[in-house]
C-alpha cells in the first residue's frame, strides 16, 4: 500500500494462492481506489487489527502504519430518531419521513435508507466521519421501512396508511420523537385507545333497547364513522349486527349536513337477506328512509339513480352490485356497508373488485365468519375496508400465512393480531349473551350396516389406490382428488347417491336420523335438518312424505323463499330441511330448538352458521345440536380436520394458540387412511 512518499512495500505470506483478480490488482502501477464505505470498513476494522498483529509479531522498524484515521473517524453518539408524517392528496395515506441526528450532524434519509437496503455497515456523513449502522435502532428501522415499503403506494414515495395504527406504534416505539400530521395523530391515537372509547348516546330514532355489548358496538362504529375509518364488525352470529349497524346509520345521517346531501349509504347483501334489512329498519328505525333494489327494479342506470334519490339507505344485492357496478360507481355514496361480507373474501372475484373499487369515504364489513377458509380471507376484507393496513396479497402470504400456518414464527401470529385488533370488533355469544339458553352439542357416531360398510370399503380401496399417485401434485390434480373425496362422503350417507343401483342398501345415516326425529316430533319440538347435499335432503324428504310428516324445504333453487320460511315460523310444519349453502345466513329460526347436521364439513364456521339460525337472541328454549358422523368412514377424518380449523379461527380471533390451516397433501392422505 502507498500512503505517501517514499514508497514502502510490505511482504507477507498468504494462506492460499492468489487468484487471478488479486494478481491483477497487485500488478497495477497506480494505487487502487476503494469506495468510501468499503474504505471506512477497512480502516475501521481491518487496519487496527493489522496494526496490533504487526506490533506483536514483527521487530522490523521499516514496517510503518501512518496515522490515517481522524479523531472523529467514527461517530459514537447515540443516534436520535424523529418520525414525521405529512398529509397527502390521498385521504388514507401520509408521507412518512425519518430524520436521524448524530450529535450536531443531520443524516439525510435517502442515503441512510439506501445504505440500510444494501446491507452496508457504515454511512459516510457530511463531515467525512462515519456512522455505524450496526446498531439496534437501525436494524429495527430497516425492518419497519421494509414493511411500509411493501405497500402498493411505495412507488410514489414511502407512505403509511391511517389504518396502520400498530405499524405507526412500532415506529413511535423506536423513535425518540414523532411529529405526525394532525389528522393522523387523531386517528392513530383513537385506534390505539379503542378500549377507552367514550359512550355515544343512542339516537332517538332507534326504537330498541340495546344490550350493553350492542351499545359498545354502536359506540365503536360511531368512532370509526367520526374518523372515516373502515372496519369489520365480526360479532358472533345472532348477536344483532344488523341492529348495531342501523343505529350507526341513524347516528350518521343525523350528524351530517343535509345540504349539500352527501348521498345515501349503500348496503350490499345476499339476495335472500335484502328484504330482511327493510324489515329490520321498519321495526327498529322507522324514521330511516330505506329503499331496497331488486332485480326486477334495476333495469337501467336511471332506475338505480332514481332509487338512490331522497333516501338515507339503499339496499341492493351482490348480484346487482356486480352486474350494474358502473351505475353504482357513478353515484355519490356516504358509505358502503357489506353484509355477510364473506361474499367478497375471494380476491379474484368480481364482487371483491367492485367492493374495493367503489368510491366512498367509509366502508364497513359485517360478517359472523371473518375467517372461513384461511388467513387470506382476512387480507381480502381489510384490503377493502382499510386499504393499506397490510401490503400486497403476496407479501401477506409470505409475512403471515406461511410462517403462521407452519408454526415457524410465533411472533408473526401476535403481530397479526395486533394489526387487526383496532379495526375488528368480535364478541362471542358465550361471552356477551349470557341470557341465551344453553346449547348442548352431541356427536352421534353411527355404525354402517354390514352391506353399507362393505360397499364403502370397496370404493375406499379403489379411490385410495387411484389418489395416492396424484396427491403429490395437489394443485394440478385438485379436481380429481376432490371428486373422489366427495364420492366417499356421499357413500357415507347413502350408496344410492353414487349409483341408483344401490338403492336397496339402506342408509344407516337416515335410519339414525329418524330414530331421533320420531321422539323430537312426538314431544312437540321443531327441528332444523341441514345437509350440504340437496340430493340427500330429498331422500330425507321422501321418508317424511312416506310417514305423512309435514315439512318445509329450502335450497338454492327455492323460488318463494320468504313464503317457505314464514310457513315454518307459523307452525305449519315441525321439520325444516335446509341445504347448508342456502340456509347458512339470513335466517332467524328461533322457533326450532333441535338441529341435526347430517354430514360434517371441515369448515367449522359453516356449521356454526347453521346452528346459529336457532341459537340466537330471541331463543327461549334449550337448543340441542346433533352431528351425525358415520364411523369408519371419511367423515371421522373430516371431523379431525375441522378441529384443526376451529383451532385456527380461535388463534387469530380469540386466543394465542398456534394453528395449521391449509388442506395439504398430508391432510388428504389422512382422509384416505383406514
Amino acid at each position: 500500500m502507498r500512503f505517501g512518499a517514499p514508497t514502502v512495500f510490505t511482504l507477507a505470506p498468504t494462506a492460499d494462492p492468489l487468484s487471478g483478480e488479486q494478481r491483477h490488482l497487485i500488478g497495477q502501477l497506480d494505487a487502487v481506489t476503494v469506495p468510501a464505505a468499503d474504505a471506512a470498513e477497512f480502516l475501521g476494522t481491518v487496519y487496527p487489527v493489522l496494526q496490533r498483529r504487526v506490533a506483536v509479531t514483527s521487530s522490523d522498524s521499516s514496517v510503518r502504519f501512518p496515522e490515517v484515521l481522524p479523531d472523529n473517524f467514527e461517530r459514537t453518539e447515540t443516534p436520535h430518531l424523529v418520525i414525521t408524517t405529512v398529509e397527502t392528496d390521498q385521504r388514507d395515506w401520509f408521507d412518512l419521513g425519518v430524520i436521524v441526528t448524530v450529535g450536531t450532524i443531520t443524516v439525510p434519509f435517502g442515503p441512510l435508507f439506501k445504505a440500510l437496503a444494501k446491507g452496508q455497515t457504515r454511512l459516510k456523513l457530511v463531515d467525512n466521519s462515519y456512522l455505524s449502522l450496526q446498531q439496534p435502532e437501525f436494524e429495527q428501522l430497516h425492518d419497519l421501512i421494509n414493511e411500509a415499503r411493501a405497500l402498493p403506494e411505495w412507488e410514489t414515495g414511502l407512505r403509511i396508511s391511517r389504518y396502520q395504527a400498530s405499524l405507526w406504534s412500532d415506529f413511535t416505539d423506536l423513535a425518540d420523537e414523532t411529529v405526525p400530521a394532525l389528522s393522523w395523530r387523531a386517528a392513530a391515537a383513537g385506534l390505539q385507545g379503542l378500549a377507552g372509547i367514550e359512550p355515544t348516546p343512542l339516537p332517538a330514532g332507534v326504537h330498541a333497547t340495546l344490550r350493553p355489548y350492542q351499545q359498545e358496538g354502536f359506540a365503536w362504529l360511531a368512532f370509526l364513522w367520526k374518523h372515516q375509518l373502515g372496519g369489520v364488525l365480526a360479532d358472533d352470529m345472532g348477536l344483532g349486527k344488523t341492529l348495531q349497524t342501523l343505529a350507526l346509520l341513524v347516528h350518521a345521517t343525523g350528524s351530517r349536513p343535509r345540504s349539500p346531501h352527501p348521498g345515501p349509504f349503500l348496503v350490499v347483501a345476499p339476495t335472500s337477506v335484502v328484504a330482511n334489512w327493510r324489515n329490520e329498519a321498519t321495526r327498529f328505525t322507522p324514521g330511516l328512509r330505506v329503499r331496497t333494489l331488486t332485480a326486477t327494479e334495476a333495469k337501467s342506470r336511471t332506475r338505480i339513480a332514481d332509487a338512490a334519490t331522497d333516501v338515507d339507505v339503499l339496499v341492493t344485492s351482490y348480484a346487482l352490485f356486480r352486474l350494474d357496478f358502473d351505475a353504482y360507481q357513478s353515484l355519490t355514496w356516504a358509505g358502503l356497508i357489506l353484509d355477510e361480507a364473506q361474499f367478497v373474501k375471494n380476491r379474484t372475484s368480481r364482487a371483491y373488485a367492485c367492493a374495493k373499487e367503489l368510491s366512498t369515504p367509509f366502508k364497513l364489513a359485517i360478517t359472523g365468519t371473518p375467517l372461513e377458509n384461511n388467513l387470506m380471507d382476512l387480507w381480502s376484507l381489510f384490503s377493502v375496508v382499510a386499504p393499506g393496513l397490510f401490503a400486497s396479497s403476496r407479501k401477506f402470504l409470505e409475512d403471515y400465512v406461511r410462517p403462521v400456518t407452519r408454526g415457524e414464527n410465533p411472533e408473526r401470529l401476535a403481530k397479526l393480531r395486533r394489526r387487526i385488533r383496532p379495526l375488528m370488533l368480535r364478541r362471542t355469544k358465550e361471552v356477551v349473551a349470557r341470557d341465551l339458553p344453553p346449547k348442548q352439542e352431541q356427536e352421534l357416531r353411527i355404525a354402517l350396516n354390514p352391506a353399507h360398510q362393505k360397499l364403502y370399503d370397496t370404493f375406499l380401496q379403489r379411490e385410495r389406490q387411484k389418489l395416492y399417485g396424484l396427491i403429490e401434485e395437489l394443485d394440478k390434480n385438485r379436481f380429481i382428488i376432490f371428486r373422489s373425496l366427495t364420492l366417499l362422503r356421499l357413500l357415507s350417507l347413502d350408496a344410492s347417491l353414487v349409483d341408483k343401483k344401490y338403492a336397496g342398501v339402506r342408509s344407516s345415516k337416515l335410519d339414525a336420523l329418524f330414530e331421533q326425529l320420531d321422539d323430537v316430533i312426538a314431544e312437540g319440538h321443531k327441528a332444523l335438518i341441514f345437509s350440504q347435499f340437496t340430493s340427500f335432503l330429498k331422500l330425507a324428504a321422501a321418508r317424511l312424505d312416506a310417514l305423512g310428516v309435514p315439512y318445509c324445504y329450502l335450497d338454492g333453487s327455492t323460488l318463494r323463499r320468504s313464503e317457505v320460511i314464514d310457513r315454518f315460523k307459523s307452525g305449519a310444519a315441525p321439520v325444516f330441511l335446509i341445504s347448508l349453502k342456502a340456509g347458512g345466513f339470513g335466517l332467524n329460526l328461533t322457533e326450532a330448538d333441535y338441529v341435526f347436521l347430517l354430514d360434517p364439513w371441515w369448515n367449522p364456521a359453516t356449521e356454526a352458521q347453521a346452528v346459529d339460525r336457532t341459537h340466537r337472541i330471541g331463543q327461549t328454549h334449550n337448543v340441542m345440536v346433533y352431528r351425525l358422523v358415520a364411523s369408519g368412514t371419511i367423515e371421522e377424518k373430516v371431523m379431525a380436520l375441522k378441529a384443526q380449523k376451529a383451532q385456527m379461527f380461535a388463534a387469530v380471533l380469540d386466543d394465542d394458540a398456534l394453528f395449521s390451516t391449509a388442506l395439504t397433501a398430508d391432510d388428504i392422505r389422512g382422509l384416505l387412511e383406514p
